[in-house]
């Protein structure tokens, strides 16, 4: 298999686990909270509805967050188990592995800290609720530069090592 086709393949299945983690988030807290409706699918995406008339404004907040933290917390057990994925010879399992951890690490900080306020908002306008908006976009964005350097420091090294000098940028 050819490296184009893995990146291609590794992308797809970043953005399928991104989707299911964040929004498999959303979906039980909604379910926690009794206030599921439906799952609405537009274009390449999903989006978990509820039934905001049912939510007190810190149950919205907390909906809203749990997509970020989840999407966070697995994120870093890929980062620690980077060394253990590196192992692997099959380098689509590497390509996935690798396109996932970006993935995880830094869309939810890039899209809360930066792209929220230019496409109506998303999770921010329930985040906003129990946290002021320009705190958690500064958060957010710390949490980007943070991400950033464990990625540098941590796993870049891991995959550098896992792919030969030709391939490295899977």
């Amino acid at each position: 298999m050819n490296k184009r086709f893995r990146q291609y393949i590794g992308i797809v299945v970043a953005i399928f686990t991104y989707y299911v983690v964040h929004e498999g988030a959303h979906l039980i807290c909604a379910a926690s909270f009794g206030v599921f409706k439906q799952i609405i699918f537009s274009g390449i995406g999903m989006q978990i509805d509820v039934y905001r008339e049912k939510m007190t404004d810190n149950e919205l907040g907390i909906f809203c967050l749990v997509g970020a933290i989840a999407t966070l917390l697995v994120g870093y057990v890929w980062v620690l188990l980077a060394k253990r994925i590196c192992r692997s010879k099959n380098k689509l399992i590497l390509a996935c592995m690798y396109y996932i951890t970006i993935a995880l690490l830094f869309l939810d900080p890039f899209y809360l800290s930066v792209i929220c306020g230019f496409v109506g908002g998303g999770d921010m306008n329930g985040i906003r609720l129990i946290c002021p908006e320009v705190a958690a976009r500064v958060m957010f964005g710390v949490l980007f530069i943070i991400n950033g350097l464990v990625f540098w420091k941590k796993v870049l090294p891991c995959y550098r090592m896992a792919f030969s000098i030709s391939t490295f940028f899977i």
